[in-house]
């Protein structure tokens, strides 16, 4: 193998420069050429390649987002949009490939592995964190953090002013970014789709809370089923007339941002493993870090997010918020 590619796929996450980099550097330490393909999936089929060096990562570790920019490719899904993207892989002499991203990021690899044969190999960047195969996917522990920061201020003008706030998070389909910043802001409740009737226990919390309690706060997940934030609000306001009940939606502010020491180190060790298992003949499976090891594991079973949450973190929170 002598030249090998790389690029950024889905929605951004603060970590993907630091994998961006490792793969760079890891790959030049091994003598390979490397390019970076910019907006994804789009730029596999419009041919836009960059050639990538030591100096072109410099000084970039501690930048959120991604330097190669990203997108989400509707001509992708078609069969003449993926063999566009075959023909330029072919064009540049690419002989393997990085692909950091989420779960669309891998289900399109698979799919593409079916009429091109050059190696794909993952790195799970998503805020998410709902991809199976790894403990923290690559943005999940910046973005968390993110919400604890944002709701700590939240918090103090709750307690000004004995205000219920309902902050909604990110988690369309997985509610692990709500859950763990709930239970470290000390949520009076957190709503997510894993789990059913939330709303039902929410309204039995508050009318069993402490009077002298002065603000609650309600974490709840996009994807919630019963509707987000404002949906919510709604049914608390009527419930309880004399609460004080505001919304806070923290929407696209939970994907920006320096990434933390932990999402640098995780980053920058999945794109030296990536690189590390192109050259040792791996193909179309995701890097992953599980009890501090590293893990490989296919695509087709990365992308099924089949992992229940644990309940007793949820026993937890709804016993020390009390």
């Amino acid at each position: 193998m002598k030249k090998i590619a790389v690029f950024s796929s889905g929605g951004d996450s603060p970590g993907m420069n630091a994998c961006i980099r490792a793969v760079v550097r890891t790959a030049c330490y091994h003598q390979l050429e490397v390019m970076g393909i910019l907006h994804g999936y789009d730029g596999l089929i419009n041919d836009e390649f960059v050639d990538l060096d030591r100096k072109a990562v410099a000084n970039i570790i501690q930048r959120g987002g991604t330097i190669l920019k990203t997108a989400r490719s509707k001509e992708f899904m078609t069969l003449e949009g993926r063999q566009k993207a075959k023909r330029n892989l072919e064009k540049h002499g690419i002989e393997g490939v990085v692909a950091i991203g989420g779960d669309g990021t891998f289900t399109g690899a698979v799919v593409f592995s079916e009429i091109c044969s050059i190696p794909f190999v993952g790195c799970p960047g998503t805020i998410d964190n709902d991809l199976v195969g790894t403990d923290f996917t690559i943005g999940y522990d910046t973005a968390i953090n993110t919400v604890i920061d944002a709701v700590d201020k939240i918090r103090d003008t709750a307690e000004s002013h004995d205000r219920v706030f309902i902050v909604e998070v990110m988690g369309r389909d997985a509610g692990l970014i709500a859950l763990r910043s709930g239970i470290a802001v000390g949520a009076e409740g957190i709503m997510i789709p894993e789990t059913k009737n939330d709303l039902e226990k929410i309204l039995e919390r508050l009318a069993k809370s402490r009077k002298d309690k002065s603000s609650k706060i309600i974490i709840v997940a996009e994807g919630d089923e019963n509707g987000g934030a404002y949906k919510v609000s709604e049914v608390i306001k009527e419930k309880f007339p004399a609460f004080d009940v505001r919304v806070s939606i923290l929407g696209h502010i939970q994907r920006g941002g320096s990434p933390t020491c932990m999402e640098r180190v995780n980053a920058s060790r999945m794109g030296y493993e990536a690189v590390n298992a192109l050259l040792a003949g791996k193909k179309s499976v995701m890097v992953g870090v599980i009890n501090k090891q590293i893990e490989f594991t296919p695509f087709e079973k990365a992308i099924k997010h089949i992992e229940e949450l644990n309940p007793e973190l949820l026993k937890m929170m709804e016993i020390l918020s009390s």
